[in-house]
């Protein structure tokens, strides 16, 4: 099966291990890292979602209609606009981008944060709400006569959209989350489904919890696999070590003085949502797992996001995402520590490393027959 690649679009060059040095919609540098990501062989990047942060839905628009090839994943809240505004805005994004968007659906795991833009439902709650807007959405890419909703969290009547996706039936839909609440719903409505880099016995389980929700849900195909990792690559192993302990010194220094790109968006001493759990407990066990996965950049940040690291040269960590892929990942998300330049050295360095071998285990497959690659699916 073909692999992707996904990195980040981010509207300034800060990171976790270093402040931004302009305004947090860095007009220039949006489009200069996304570029990079399109002449150095991604296929698409993140355009993420953040309470204060800038609405990602213009970014990327802002993108597509400068880049011809790179593909969006749009991350969106439920509980920001109503299901029938985010679906024409949905539609407008794939058509100002000829078709190469796809939109993950964010359920929210810090009440804290949820409530910083006024929503005060529970965890579950949240959960039933996004997968009754999902449907909903799906509705309205698809529907070209007229209907009433009357759900549990929406009701409108009478309701048709005058602009569809260029995508038919529909853009793709990816959806994240490690608690069983969220395997059920993505399980349901996903295309895509996203996982934080674990350990390779820890992401098997997840997969495996992924493809029984879907079979519950009554699906014969399950979603996409994707996993996400920070990439910690250097020349030869001794140097990618030696940045990694840079990197978590700086993160830990960053955190000390308070500063908002490390501090968690919970005011509890430990996070809500179990994925962040499983990052702190994972990195409780130990420091390194498998070929490369490093855990302690996820300790440094209290389980925020995508913490957990890769770290070695180009061949290590490319062989670390095989093994992946081997479980049957198919959408790599990486994002470095220096957003740009890291972007352009994985792109270079790993990405065809991991194409061509890729290309091989198929073509190898193929050889060997259909059997082969009914087994291998």
């Amino acid at each position: 099966m073909p692999v992707e690649f996904l990195g980040i679009a981010a509207t300034h060059n800060g990171s976790e291990t270093s402040p931004r040095s302009g305004a947090s919609f860095d007009k220039e540098f949006t489009l200069k890292l996304a570029r990079a990501h399109e002449d150095h062989g991604w296929d698409r990047v993140l355009f993420a979602y953040g309470s204060g942060s800038p609405d990602p839905a213009p970014a990327a628009a802002y993108i597509a209609s400068r880049l011809d090839k790179l593909q969006i994943l749009l991350a969106h809240r439920p509980n920001v606009s109503y299901p029938t505004f985010a679906a024409k805005t949905f539609a407008t994004l794939d058509r100002i981008s000829d078709g190469r968007l796809t939109v993950h659906f964010i359920t929210g795991g810090s009440d804290h944060e949820q409530r910083r833009e006024g929503d005060t439902l529970t965890k579950d709650e949240r959960y039933s709400r996004t997968r009754e807007y999902i449907e909903i959405v799906k509705r309205i890419w698809t529907s070209h006569e007229p209907f009433d909703h009357e759900g549990e969290h929406y009701r409108f009547h009478d309701f048709v959209s005058d602009v569809f996706p260029v995508q038919r039936p529909k853009p793709d839909v990816s959806f994240g989350g490690s608690s069983a609440a969220a395997y059920a719903a993505g399980g349901a409505e996903a295309d895509i489904y996203a996982l934080w880099g674990e350990p390779l016995a820890k992401t098997a389980e997840q997969i495996e919890a992924v493809k029984a929700a879907a079979r519950a849900a009554g699906r014969t195909t399950p979603p996409r696999i994707q996993v996400a990792f920070r990439p910690i690559i250097a020349p030869t192993e001794e140097l990618a070590w030696e940045k990694a302990h840079r990197t978590v010194d700086a993160i830990k220094a960053r955190k000390e003085k308070g500063e908002p790109a490390v501090v968690r968006h919970h005011r509890r001493d430990e996070p809500e949502n179990t994925g962040s759990q499983r990052l702190i407990s994972i990195a409780r066990s130990g420091e390194r797992y498998d070929r490369a996965l490093w855990t302690p950049t996820a300790a440094a940040t209290g389980g925020a996001g995508n913490s957990n690291a890769l770290v070695g040269t180009p061949e290590t960590v490319a062989r670390a995402l095989l093994d992946y892929y081997d479980l049957g990942v198919d959408i790599i998300s990486a994002r470095g520590y220096d957003l740009l330049g890291d972007a352009i050295d994985f792109g270079r360095h790993v990405i065809p490393l991991v194409r061509e071998e890729v290309a091989k285990r198929d073509a190898e497959r193929a050889a060997r027959g259909p059997e082969t690659l009914v087994e291998a699916g």
